[in-house]
């Protein structure tokens, strides 16, 4: 553990690049069996710990959160906490006490636990530490204190900013589970709303990664799915074009018509009649 004196440095703290962004206290505690702290006013620094192995708990203002191997939460400033390693498998913790203009800039206020999801960025987050441990170790000259500001910054936004890798497969693996209930569900009527509702995912979420993968938002390209339905059955069947449309949930034959013609390019009795097999994407 180490502490800062940042008040026998006050002209180095208030120097434009370390104000942004300074710590006052930063550790290690390896397999911290029986570790258990608890300030009930808070204190006025955020506090970030990271969890490298291990497990633990952590309480603010009457909600728990647990904190495994690769994750990372800060608690807000002012606000009464306490935090305790798990007596059957103690945690391991880097942590940091810090505050700076820069702060608002981060999602600090939110109680959050952030998993770092890949190798690399956990193998980044004990660099940057392990970084700041060494320069701490010297001398407390301007420099010093400039460069750790710079790597707490960096290691806030390796948790904050930087895009989780993992995520684009999360994503796919979204799309791919809504696209296969659009199938399913064919010939009903679709919202957004009962989709977000479904898969518990908000509707601004959903529009994201449907243009991301898709280029289309998820109703424009279930209404493309029912089209391409549509072209099956007036090729295959000799259903009427008002038993196709109802089938596939459009009371109004004029109304199918025109969404019809608005994605395929021409009306389904011009479909039906010629040699198109195809519709415009």
């Amino acid at each position: 553990m180490i502490v800062l004196p940042t008040e026998a440095f006050q002209d180095y703290v208030e120097h434009p690049q370390v104000r942004r962004m300074y710590l006052t206290d930063v550790g290690f505690f390896p397999r911290a069996r029986d570790h258990y702290r608890e300030r009930k006013e808070g204190i006025e620094e955020y506090i970030l710990i990271y969890c490298t192995e291990g497990s633990g708990v952590i309480w603010v203002e009457g909600r728990e959160y647990q904190l495994h191997p690769n994750e990372a939460f800060c608690i807000p400033r002012f606000k009464g906490h306490r935090y305790w390693a798990s007596s059957e498998d103690p945690w391991s913790i880097l942590w940091v006490h810090f505050k700076g203009e820069d702060t608002k800039f981060y999602p600090l206020e939110k109680e959050q636990v952030v998993k770092m999801i890949s190798s690399n960025a956990s193998n980044r987050m004990m660099f940057l530490f392990e970084l700041m441990f060494k320069v701490l170790d010297g001398n407390y000259t301007l420099g010093n204190f400039i460069y750790i500001s710079q790597a707490l910054s960096l290691i806030l936004a390796e948790i904050y900013e930087r895009e989780k890798r993992d995520s684009t497969q999360e994503q796919n693996r979204h799309v791919t589970n809504v696209v296969r209930y659009m199938y399913r569900h064919i010939y009903e009527n679709i919202t957004l709303e009962s989709l977000s509702r479904e898969f518990e995912l908000s509707r601004s979420y959903l529009n994201a990664i449907f243009q991301k993968y898709t280029r289309h938002s998820p109703m424009d390209f279930f209404i493309n799915l029912k089209m391409k339905e549509a072209c099956k059955m007036l090729r295959s069947s000799e259903m009427y074009i008002y038993e196709i449309a109802q089938k596939l949930g459009y009371s109004d034959q004029y109304y199918f018509s025109r969404i019809f013609k608005k994605v395929v390019g021409m009306s389904p009795k011009e479909y039906k009649n010629s040699d198109y097999f195809h519709y415009k994407e």
